[in-house]
C-alpha cells in the first residue's frame, strides 16, 4: 500500500487487508437491518407466496410459483452473503480519540481533500466495500484512490495508478469525523405487502 508515495511514511498503526470486513458504524449497521428485513420479512412474504401457488396445480408451469422459488433462493443466498460480512466485520469509528499520526494521517475511516493535477480540489471518506457510495464521496480503502491516499497526511504528494493512467495528486487535509452511511433501502424487488415498508423507504 506504501507503493505511489513520494516518501515512505513510518507505518505506526495496520492497515486493512483482505481477510477482515474493516467497516464504520454506519455500515455494519445497514447490512444488519438488511439481514433483519430479509429474514423477518421479504423471506415469510416469499415463504407465503409459495405455499400459495404450490396450492394452485401444475408447479412445472406455474409461474408464480417459479418466480417465488427463485426469489427464495436469493434471499437465502444474499442472507448468507451478509452473514459472513458481518461475521468477518471489525468495526473502526472514525471518531474514535485518536493521538499522533493516527490523528494526522489517512487510514480506513480518514475524509481526505485533495487537489487533483489540473488543480481541481475533491473531497473523499475512506470506507469499507460494502460502503462505497460516489455520490457521497464514499470510496473503498481497496480502491485505486483508497490505496493511493492510505498513510497520507497533509502536503504530501501521492501517486494514483488507476486504469485511466497515472496521475499525482496533492493532499491538502486529512480528518476523522463522522460519516453518514446511507441506511438500508427496502429494493423494488421485495415482496413485502403493502403495509410494510416500501420501495424507497428507509428501514
Amino acid at each position: 500500500m506504501a507503493q505511489g508515495f513520494t516518501r515512505r511514511p513510518k507505518r505506526v498503526e495496520p492497515t486493512p487487508d483482505h481477510g477482515t470486513n474493516y467497516i464504520t458504524p454506519g455500515g455494519i449497521e445497514r447490512l444488519k437491518a438488511e439481514r433483519h428485513f430479509l429474514v423477518t420479512k421479504d423471506r415469510p412474504a416469499v415463504v407465503e407466496v409459495v405455499a400459495w401457488a404450490a396450492s394452485n396445480g401444475d408447479r412445472s408451469e406455474n409461474a408464480d410459483y417459479q418466480y417465488s422459488k427463485r426469489r427464495l433462493r436469493q434471499i437465502d443466498g444474499r442472507v448468507r452473503f451478509l452473514t459472513k460480512r458481518i461475521e468477518a466485520a471489525e468495526v473502526v469509528d472514525p471518531e474514535a480519540p485518536r493521538t499522533g499520526q493516527r490523528a494526522t494521517r489517512a487510514f480506513f475511516g480518514a475524509t481526505v481533500r485533495y487537489a487533483t493535477a489540473a488543480g481541481e480540489e475533491r473531497e473523499v471518506s475512506i470506507v469499507g466495500e460494502d460502503e462505497v457510495n460516489l455520490d457521497r464521496g464514499h470510496i473503498s480503502w481497496a480502491s485505486p484512490l483508497g490505496r493511493a491516499l492510505m498513510k497520507s497526511a497533509e502536503d504530501d504528494e501521492v501517486v494514483l495508478h488507476a486504469p485511466g493512467g497515472t496521475e499525482t495528486l496533492t493532499v491538502l487535509e486529512v480528518r476523522y469525523e463522522r460519516i453518514e452511511v446511507e441506511p438500508f433501502q427496502v429494493p423494488p424487488e421485495s415482496s413485502v405487502s403493502n403495509g410494510q415498508p416500501g420501495k424507497g423507504e428507509s428501514y
